[in-house]
């Protein structure tokens, strides 16, 4: 794992076994999903994801994997409960993408948001460990903020590759239409030209502020230790989130990130107030 990515800084706090086997899932759904992402011929595509299925049913069976990824996943995940139903599920996710779609509501589009994110948020709180059972919403709805600010921050790219995660029914909403959309795409720069393309990622990203508000709501202070690399992950995509509102939600001119130094802040930040008992950073 290098420090490009987002959750490197979370990881960071956990002990070397929980380290690395959270590593290992990791490793494992990026490929995954990568298997999608990085190939454009569908048909080939189709092929990788059901070569990634039968790998997960080694995995958690008798038989051997023949991946990296695989074996790491199994040599390490040993010791814990790994739910291989989120494996699965995050499978299923993926397979949404081979062909871009369009999702007519919020309601069509939630369960894909459980599948390709919350489904890792439940395999790593097997991880984490925790006592209370209602750890298990903390991690579904953290999946959805956390996917949510993902859809909102790479509406840009993601159009580029014919894929639009907005509802249908949220650009109906505001007088909106896939074309002012593409227009965005097209002109990019200078900020968002259209107030009803502003007026619904405003609407989503409020969205996804309810999504992270949830997630802080549910969660027993109690387990906040248990899911501390959990906590940095959502301080630092709720920081991106009010990044891009910051921006005026222009997602077009440019991908709002934080970057390494930012994120090892508030990685610092949670930590510091998780071990005194203080609510972590939002």
């Amino acid at each position: 794992m290098t420090r490009k990515t987002s959750f490197y800084y979370s990881f960071l706090v956990l002990p070397r076994a929980k380290r690395d086997v959270i590593v290992a899932v990791w490793d494992f759904c990026r490929s995954v999903d990568d298997a999608v992402d990085l190939e454009s011929d569908p048909v080939l595509a189709k092929k990788a994801i059901e070569s990634w299925r039968d790998e997960v049913a080694r995995v958690f069976g008798a038989g051997e994997p023949q991946t990296p990824q695989g074996k790491a996943l199994k040599e390490r995940g040993q010791p814990f409960r790994l739910p291989r139903e989120q494996f699965d599920a995050l499978i299923d996710g993926v397979a949404m993408d081979i062909t871009p779609q369009r999702f007519q509501t919020f309601a069509d589009l939630e369960p894909y948001c459980h599948r390709v994110a919350s489904s890792v948020g439940l395999i790593c709180a097997e991880i984490f460990g925790y006592h209370d059972p209602v750890v298990r919403e903390y991690a579904r709805d953290l999946g959805v903020a956390l996917q949510l600010t993902n859809i909102l921050r790479d509406v840009g790219v993601d159009y580029a590759l014919k894929r639009l995660y907005l509802p249908l029914d949220d650009l109906a909403k505001f007088g909106c239409t896939e074309e002012d959309i593409a227009r965005e795409v097209r002109e990019a720069g200078g900020g968002v030209k259209s107030e009803k393309v502003r007026a619904v990622l405003e609407f989503e990203a409020a969205r996804a502020r309810t999504y992270f508000d949830r997630a802080t709501t549910v969660l027993p202070d109690a387990e906040r230790r248990a899911v501390l690399a959990a906590e940095i992950m959502r301080a630092i995509y709720q920081e991106t989130l009010r990044r891009i509102e910051a921006e005026r939600c222009d997602v077009f001119s440019r991908v709002i990130r934080l970057n390494r130094i930012q994120q090892a802040r508030i990685a610092l930040s949670v930590l510091g107030r998780t071990r005194f008992g203080r609510p972590s950073y939002r």
